[in-house]
């Protein structure tokens, strides 16, 4: 069975506070990656690589260039997992 959508936000969540030392409370669905919690592209490809640790599936490049959001991320990995 795949991970609810709010399991997914908690493991992202982890993620974000782990590897980029991140306030949990600044980790919102609407929260931007980029301008919100100051992400940059090379923590972008981190990001990717530990959601495939998570889902055991790459993130396609295409798909993941136009995620923004919190939100979008949760988004992309639950459809991810919906279609294996």
């Amino acid at each position: 069975m795949s991970p609810t959508k709010d399991e997914i936000l908690t493991k992202l969540r982890e993620i974000l506070v782990d590897s980029f030392q991140l306030d949990p409370a600044k980790i919102t669905l609407d929260a931007n990656l980029f301008t919100d919690l100051d992400l940059d592209s090379i923590d972008a490809v981190e990001l990717a690589i530990q959601l495939q640790g998570f889902t055991g599936r790459r993130v396609q490049a295409e798909v993941f260039k136009h995620v923004r959001t919190v939100d979008d991320v949760v988004e992309t990995v639950h459809t991810m997992l919906q279609s294996q």
